[in-house]
């Protein structure tokens, strides 16, 4: 069964079809076209028409574009308001799909992925992939929603005041959870961190009707958003450490390979393996387990989800680099970092066991603004507490913490993490515990890149 036919993507765009053809998916990027895609021309740093002929070539069937092309295609006025038309007819021609959406500052990829994991053993399910969270990536992951799904969850973030708002407007989510709230992108908030809990806020705005709000009663700004979400209409469920919460994690036990939950779920005794080890999946977990029964997934399937869902790349997925003389252990945190996840890291890393030592790699933690530097210096007790042995550090903002660090838990610093990654793969060890983090935008994963190619099994080193 097609996704979308000429006929219907020009109905839902107000359109007009050039030459017939039918649609399996909808792509916005030459690079991962897939045969049988409807390709988006959209405005970029290069206009996406000038790709419409390489998109054909590579599988392609039809275009949605904004001027005369080359092969079939529905014109429109402009592409991106076209995709979003696109998204939100997707929406409305599939009634009976109950939808979720997941925001936070901090871990809302992965939450939303471990949703996507129970929605999969649920029925015909649908999600975001990747970080496709934006005013792009949205409508998009709409588009792609086949008209027999059942349930689908979809990421939602931000970067400013009002970009929530229209988003869940599109998704119009019957279930929303906010991981926690706190110092990230507050540089572009004057009102600091209470400006960042009231755009996560702005999720509520697009609710349907009765519908559920998951929130995390142990984060500071849980009664601001428990009170927009029931001026919403939204019937409010918490989960956290007290004993008050729908969802109520006992106790997390890192092991050598996975993590024991233990948690009371509405009253009733859980405890249950999941692959993640860090501390931070104790919270996530719980606030999975809320999501996915309300979006109508059993116990039985949450439970084998989350015992079966894996780190993702850059965000906690774990390496065996063998060198010479022995391995050492690459934990991937290169994708995002802020004060939170830095802090919860270092207290999952000092749990674990490890014959060598703890080493860290930090890039930048970006969008903090002018208490980047004090951010970053205020790191270095969490490290003490965790017991952490070597930090490295690169970046301007990164020298804060360097210069807080004592002499003998100092590393190395370098002004950029390709400068840096040199200095780390000449100090690991076998036995060692390695994690690089940082903001994606300051390239920690060239630390990751180079560790990994350390491995004399891979071919890459030798």
């Amino acid at each position: 069964m097609s996704l979308w036919t000429a006929d219907e993507i020009a109905q839902a765009t107000g359109g007009k079809v050039v030459g017939d053809f039918a649609a399996l998916g909808v792509s916005i990027d030459t690079r991962s076209i897939e045969t049988g895609d409807l390709f988006v021309a959209l405005a970029g740093v290069r206009d996406g028409h000038e790709f419409v002929a390489p998109a054909l070539a590579k599988g392609a069937t039809g275009s949605l574009v904004s001027q005369a092309v080359d092969g079939p295609h529905v014109l429109v006025e402009d592409t991106f308001k076209a995709l979003e038309k696109l998204g939100e007819a997707a929406r409305v021609r599939a009634p009976q799909v109950r939808r979720g959406a997941v925001t936070g500052s901090v871990g809302k990829t992965s939450v939303t992925q471990a949703v996507r994991a129970g929605l999969m053993l649920a029925g015909k399910a649908h999600s975001s992939v990747k970080s496709y969270n934006n005013h792009i990536g949205v409508p998009l992951t709409l588009a792609r929603m086949p008209r027999d799904t059942e349930r689908a969850v979809f990421e939602i973030g931000m970067n400013h005041a009002d970009e929530i708002t229209p988003l869940s407007r599109f998704v119009r989510p019957h279930v929303v959870a906010i991981t926690t709230v706190g110092a990230v992108h507050v540089e572009n908030f004057p009102d600091g961190e209470i400006g960042v809990a009231r755009a996560k806020a702005e999720i509520f705005d697009g609710i349907e009707p009765d519908g559920v709000a998951i929130l995390n009663a142990d984060n500071a700004w849980f009664d601001l958003l428990a009170d927009a979400a029931r001026k919403a209409g939204a019937k409010v469920l918490s989960f956290g450490a007290g004993e008050a919460c729908d969802a109520r994690l006992i106790d997390f036990q890192p092991q050598a390979d996975h993590a024991v939950v233990q948690a009371r779920m509405h009253g009733q005794a859980l405890d249950f393996p999941i692959l993640q080890k860090g501390f931070h999946w104790g919270p996530n977990s719980m606030a999975v387990l809320l999501m996915l029964e309300a979006l109508d997934v059993s116990l039985s399937d949450s439970l084998a989800a989350l015992g079966s869902f894996e780190p993702l790349e850059g965000r906690g997925a774990e390496k065996t680099i063998h060198l010479a003389g022995g391995a050492f252990t690459l934990i991937d945190e290169s994708y995002n970092a802020n004060p939170i996840s830095m802090i919860a890291a270092f207290k999952s890393l000092g749990a674990r066991k490890t014959l060598g030592r703890r080493i860290v790699a930090l890039t930048d933690m970006l969008e903090l603004g002018e208490a980047g530097p004090q951010y970053h210096a205020g790191l270095a007790e969490a490290l003490a507490q965790a017991g952490i042995d070597q930090v490295f550090c690169a970046g301007p903002l990164m020298k804060s913490l360097w210069d807080a660090l004592p002499p003998t838990r100092r590393g190395g610093y370098a002004e950029s993490a390709a400068e840096l990654a040199p200095q780390v793969t000449r100090a690991v060890e076998p036995g060692d515990l390695v994690m690089v983090k940082g903001s994606n935008g300051s390239k920690a994963g060239a630390v990751t890149a180079a560790l990994a190619a350390l491995d004399v099994r891979s071919g890459k080193a030798g």
